[in-house]
């Protein structure tokens, strides 16, 4: 009996197909996950609207996906037999790229998409090597083949340059017209490999995704590589030893479908009764006490923030309104991290870290919007290695911790490689950009003749401010660019403190590169000068490396005509009045406070680099 069992779960295994779809931004993945929920009648015609997998607002209004989405799709082949497909949706964006690698080791295949008037970019490079590291079999799709400025031959010829694929291989589609969906599908059957994995082994299940339910607290997204889960069985996670009880399990359709078992190849949704989502991190290896793994699925690794800003409330009497609020976020996302701070200059606040720019765009969106919350943000930065003089590491993000000069050894950055792929008239423009900021040239490599690939390895920190709007615009936006991080370096870094009146403003202070110190503190002085209104005594602003000021700025105090009431006699009686008023000035300098606009706090990203 056990061995018919068998041959029955091997023969309905090999029905099932898991596959992913990647591919650069805006090249029509999300449409073309609409078109397959749509012909494998997954989606009916009437609950049918563009972006489906896309649930978030914020997702839908910029046409990007900021989480995964995974469901579950049965299709029936033409040979007549029934297959079932578990289609896993990724984010498009450099800055998730941890979650489309954990995704691919959740799957056996997957569909590389090119946009046919675009061509091959950056991401889709990026993410055809992380498929590859992955092991999967990659079908590569033209998309968009309707459009009357779709370029199919030389989209052809970059993929055959960049897979080493035949024509034969390649499919032509149009999600939006509907065009060879169809073919689609039968090729992901053909061509897919059907998941492996066994009953008997040790049960071991990745997973891929964690949301959080208000009333059920964690739900994790998984794939199932060996063994059986079952509803109310002892598991644990490997990354914190954490025991749990299975409160559900079930498969991934439009909706949950609770199944109360799942089984090698399967991919479903585990509820382990766990509150906070933290705890169910994405890349961890859930197991069955009856049935225990040794070791944990490979791959697993911390999701360190890059970017950190501080985040203060508008009216300090919402502080704990923001707290509140950045604790429901963080339910939600796990990559958010944040712990509290105080500024002089703006009180009490957060200190945030964020995976990268667009992820800390998102999060102050939502803040405003889900949550009512009004906030001032600090400039961005990114964390620093610091090596004390006597041989202790600390790691800094926020310029304010920075030591004293005379305590610090030497400071490291993070460096990133970059991979920019635009039209050759660009080619000299883009890297002249990078040159200057402290870009170290690697090579050029060209796709076709009118596409180059630019590899440069350049400072973290050069990139976080206004990098990209730079690229585009010398390029017209044609240029795509995308990253991984490599390593710390050591540079020539100081800290750039920003006075006014002789008090150092925490928030304004900055870490920059010694040799652009001077040109940065003067452009921010005199940024400075226009944003912060002219107050009844004299403003002075400063910018300052250590004791040695290097930049000044005066701000006029608004001045009342007190001579106006002389009418000629001795010249003595106006400069007694003069006087007078000049000591007034001075008292109120000492105690005066001075009201920093939050435009000042951004003026670093709207100046030039």
């Amino acid at each position: 009996m056990a061995g018919l069992f068998f041959d029955w779960m091997i023969a309905e295994m090999k029905h099932i197909r898991n596959f992913c779809i990647i591919a650069h931004i805006d090249h029509g993945k999300s449409t073309l996950a609409d078109r397959l929920l749509e012909r494998t009648g997954t989606i009916t015609e009437r609950e049918m609207m563009d972006q489906i997998l896309d649930d978030n607002p914020l997702e839908r209004e910029r046409g990007i996906t900021i989480k995964m989405h995974a469901i579950k799709m049965t299709y029936r082949a033409k040979d007549g037999t029934d297959y079932t497909l578990n289609l896993i949706d990724t984010p498009g964006h450099v800055d998730f790229t941890y979650e489309v690698s954990r995704s691919l080791n959740a799957c056996e295949g997957a569909l590389l998409v090119v946009d046919a008037s675009q061509g091959v970019e950056a991401q889709t490079i990026s993410n055809f090597y992380l498929a590859l590291e992955a092991n999967l079999e990659i079908i590569p799709v033209i998309n968009k083949v309707d459009l009357p400025n779709a370029q199919i031959d030389v989209v052809r010829s970059q993929l055959k340059e960049l897979m080493g694929c035949t024509d034969d291989e390649i499919l032509e589609v149009s999600a939006k017209s509907n065009i060879g969906i169809e073919e689609l599908l039968e090729r992901v059957i053909q061509r897919v490999p059907p998941p492996t994995g066994s009953d008997d082994a040790p049960a071991k299940a990745l997973i891929f995704d964690s949301v959080f339910d208000t009333y059920r607290g964690a739900v994790c997204y998984i794939r199932v590589f060996d063994g059986v889960f079952k509803e109310n069985e002892e598991m644990m996670l490997f990354h914190n030893d954490k025991k749990f009880e299975a409160e559900e399990i079930g498969l991934l359709q439009r909706t949950k479908k609770k199944t109360g078992i799942i089984k090698a190849g399967d991919v479903g949704y585990l509820i382990p009764g766990i509150k906070d989502v933290r705890e169910t991190k994405v890349g961890d290896t859930i197991t069955v006490l009856r049935n225990k793994a040794n070791e944990p699925l490979p791959g697993y690794k911390e999701v360190k923030p890059m970017v950190f800003s501080g985040v203060y409330p508008a009216n300090m009497e919402d502080f704990e309104g923001l707290r509140d609020s950045l604790e429901k976020l963080q339910m939600n996302d796990a990559s958010l991290v944040y712990e509290p701070e105080t500024s002089n200059a703006l009180g009490f606040g957060f200190r945030c870290g964020f995976l990268g720019l667009l992820h800390m765009e998102i999060i102050q969106e939502r803040l405003d919007r889900e949550y009512d919350q009004t906030i001032i943000t600090t400039v961005p930065n990114v964390e620093y290695k610091v090596v004390l003089t006597n041989g202790e590491e600390q790691f800094i993000d926020n310029p304010a911790s920075m030591p004293s000069s005379g305590t610090i050894d030497r400071v490291e950055e993070p460096f990133i490689r970059a991979e920019i792929i635009t039209p050759t008239e660009y080619v000299g423009n883009l890297m002249q950009l990078c040159m200057d900021r402290r870009g170290i040239y690697i090579n050029t490599t060209y796709l076709d003749p009118q596409r180059a690939n630019l590899h440069f390895e350049l400072p973290l920190s050069e990139i976080i401010f206004d990098y990209y709007d730079k690229l585009k615009s010398v390029s017209r936006g044609y240029a795509s660019f995308d990253y991984d991080y490599l390593d710390y370096r050591e540079s020539d870094l100081i800290k750039l403190d920003i006075l006014l009146n002789g008090d150092p403003v925490d928030a304004l202070s900055s870490i920059v590169h010694r040799e652009k110190s001077y040109v940065w503190g003067r452009k921010l002085s005199s940024k400075l000068k226009e944003l912060i209104p002219k107050q009844q005594f004299e403003v002075v602003i400063q910018a300052a490396i250590g004791n040695k000021v290097i930049a000044r700025e005066t701000v006029r105090p608004l001045r009342k005509n007190v001579t106006a009431k002389c009418y000629g006699g001795d010249i003595t009686r106006k400069r007694k009045l003069l006087e007078k008023q000049k000591e007034g000035k001075r008292r109120m300098k000492q105690v005066g406070r001075i009201e920093v606009p939050q435009e000042a706090f951004l003026a670093v990203l709207s100046m030039e680099q």
